[in-house]
């Protein structure tokens, strides 16, 4: 294998570095200032390599490219969801960004075959303590899993998760509005019924769908009068 943090720091850029801590506030680690681009560019160059597992097991993660660029590769292996897993659980707990786990997930590109699997998979994540492991989850829902076999599931487990994270809060109220836009109302429903839906949580879910452009403007109108009032404000 070539010296992988080597090709990390030349492909870092001071003034990218700047723009992405801004972008990326929540995470612990150093960035170095590397496009996504570049990232999956390197990614893809790591999955031809013969020892490419062992790198995955082995990597440090000090900076966040590092860490994102781990998820990359596993997503980019050949090998079957079924086979990724080892390496998901594995990969999961270092998500300490919105940015890692919004990246890696679409980057997996699930089979219509691996779904349930997959779903079993993801499902204790749900009431995890740890917020960005949550966040990993609920994307996972938005990418996958709004669609007619799943979309009645999904809304329930939505409707259940209750941590307090800034970010995992974002995230439900994203995928809550894609399924309105989707299944609007079905979601509509949810929405005018006893739900367990913080008000925080709520109001994104509506802002979302009113800053789509795939709803109509007497949809946005209903949904502005729906919003609540008086509300405390969430950390991020």
């Amino acid at each position: 294998m070539f010296d992988i943090k080597k090709e990390l720091l030349k492909l870092s850029n001071e003034d990218y570095k700047k723009f992405n801590e801004k972008l990326c506030p929540d995470t612990k680690r150093e960035l170095l200032g590397i496009k996504v681009p570049e990232l999956r560019n390197l990614a893809k160059k790591i999955v031809k390599q013969d020892d490419w597992e062992a790198w995955v097991k082995d990597a440090s993660d000090e900076y966040f490219e590092e860490a994102l660029l781990q998820g990359l590769v596993i997503a980019y292996s050949p090998l079957k969801f079924k086979d990724k897993i080892p390496f998901i659980k594995n990969f999961v707990p270092k998500i300490d960004s919105w940015a890692i786990s919004d990246t890696f997930v679409p980057t997996l590109k699930l089979k219509k075959n691996e779904l349930n699997l997959a779903f079993d998979f993801i499902t204790p994540y749900f009431s995890s303590n740890k917020e960005f492991e949550v966040r990993f989850a609920v994307i996972m829902l938005l990418d996958y899993y709004i669609i007619d076999e799943y979309v009645d599931r999904v809304i329930k487990i939505l409707d259940k998760i209750n941590h307090e994270g800034y970010y995992v809060k974002m995230a439900v109220a994203w995928c809550l509005a894609e399924i309105g836009i989707i299944y609007n109302s079905k979601l509509m429903d949810y929405l005018n019924d006893k739900n367990n839906l913080d008000d925080f949580t709520y109001n994104k879910t509506l802002q979302k769908m009113i800053e789509s452009r795939r709803i109509t403007d007497e949809e946005k109108e209903i949904l502005r009068k729906m919003k609540r009032k008086n509300i405390r404000k969430v950390k991020s």
